[in-house]
């Protein structure tokens, strides 16, 4: 009798725990958190973490073009971390090729190169866009080690053959101050998070209760619900944005070489962007739990491995740059630094401003639609 019972208690303790796998395997959410978020992970740090930069848009200013020169810039872009984007027609291009974003560095070559090389009076200059200066150290380290590699080539070739010189200058942070990236993306980060997911949890928590059952049936329009639930939460990240950029200001000694109320309006507008993707969410969760895990796996990743927040966007796979490409933050980052740090304007920012503004009309469209079927 007694193995009878032990025998009985074993069985309910199986069952229980049989009925304990069906119901975890039989929730999506579960199953997608427990198995689909690692692999996830480990895909996007794998692809995404890497000291090495690839592809770095580069501009040469070569006023002599003779066989060692040409050489020489050919080797530095045949290896795979350079890509030659502009070649320069005199240094007053410098200086808008840089604002532009459109470049990472800038090699510049003195005139009669090769006859200076044989001389022993050969010197480059090395500019580095040190807005992001861990990037613009990595890669003057990259060009010099890559000259450094020529220049034993040549030495290799012909005993006695004069050593080149190379001069480094940051752009924008001379004293590459990593808080100059750091509060920008901070930003950006902060922004998003109190905007889009504070928004949609807030909402969908409504939703959970039953009470926004009650706005829907009231006589208030989709807009003035969405407008009312948006506002204080655009209100505070005002607040929020403002209190980071003072913090850089007087804190940590950043910039501020552009207007204030560019800065500010853009600030608004990518706020607005966050708010539309967190209403958007919002209508497509059921509870808070779902709003959370759709906006950390959704925005907040995204956001800080893809946008170029940490990493270099250059050194992913085309198909991760291009899911990047989708993530305000992608956009907002260098509007920040280009305001803040190079003091460039809407004559160089408008493509991101327009970018943002179509993503904020998009998703604020979707959520009134999502709003207006659930009043049908």
């Amino acid at each position: 009798m007694s193995f009878s019972k032990t025998d009985s208690k074993t069985g309910r303790f199986r069952a229980f725990i049989t009925k304990e796998f069906r119901h975890i395997l039989r929730d999506r959410r579960t199953v997608l958190i427990l198995f689909g978020m690692p692999v996830v992970q480990v895909l996007l740090f794998g692809f995404v973490l890497s000291n090495e930069i690839k592809n770095a848009a580069i501009a040469v200013l070569d006023p002599s073009r003779d066989a060692e020169s040409i050489a020489l810039t050919n080797k530095l872009v045949s290896g795979g971390y350079f890509r030659l984007e502009k070649t320069l027609a005199s240094a007053e291009e410098l200086e808008p090729a840089f604002r532009t974003g459109k470049i990472k560095m800038a090699v510049v070559f003195p005139d009669n190169f090769a006859q200076k090389l044989r001389t022993g009076d050969c010197q480059l200059q090395l500019l580095g866009d040190a807005s992001d200066p861990n990037t613009a150290v990595t890669l003057t380290n990259y060009a010099n080690a890559i000259i450094a590699d020529y220049q034993q080539e040549k030495n290799d070739a012909t005993p006695g053959q004069p050593v080149i010189r190379t001069e480094t200058r940051m752009r924008y942070n001379p004293e590459q101050k990593a808080v100059f990236s750091f509060v920008p993306g901070v930003m950006t980060l902060i922004l998003m998070l109190v905007s889009a997911m504070m928004t949609s949890i807030t909402i969908a928590r409504e939703k959970e209760l039953g009470t926004m059952e009650i706005l829907l049936v009231s006589p208030l329009k989709p807009i003035q619900i969405i407008l009312g639930k948006t506002g204080p939460y655009l209100a505070l990240s005002m607040l929020n944005a403002g209190v980071i950029v003072l913090l850089g200001l007087l804190v940590f000694g950043m910039p501020m070489r552009g207007s204030i109320l560019l800065l500010a309006g853009e600030c608004m507008l990518y706020m607005f962007v966050a708010l539309s993707l967190g209403i958007f969410i919002s209508t497509r969760a059921k509870d808070q739990m779902t709003a959370m895990f759709m906006s950390a796996l959704g925005l907040m990743m995204p956001t800080m491995l893809l946008s170029g927040f940490i990493f270099p966007r250059e050194s992913m796979p085309f198909i991760l740059q291009a899911i990047g490409n989708v993530i305000p933050a992608t956009w907002f980052n260098p509007i920040v630094k280009g305001i803040m740090i190079k003091g460039v304007g809407l004559e160089v920012l408008w493509k991101e401003t327009l970018i943002l503004v179509g993503m904020a009309l998009f998703f604020l469209a979707l959520s009134m639609k999502n709003f207006k079927d659930r009043l049908e």
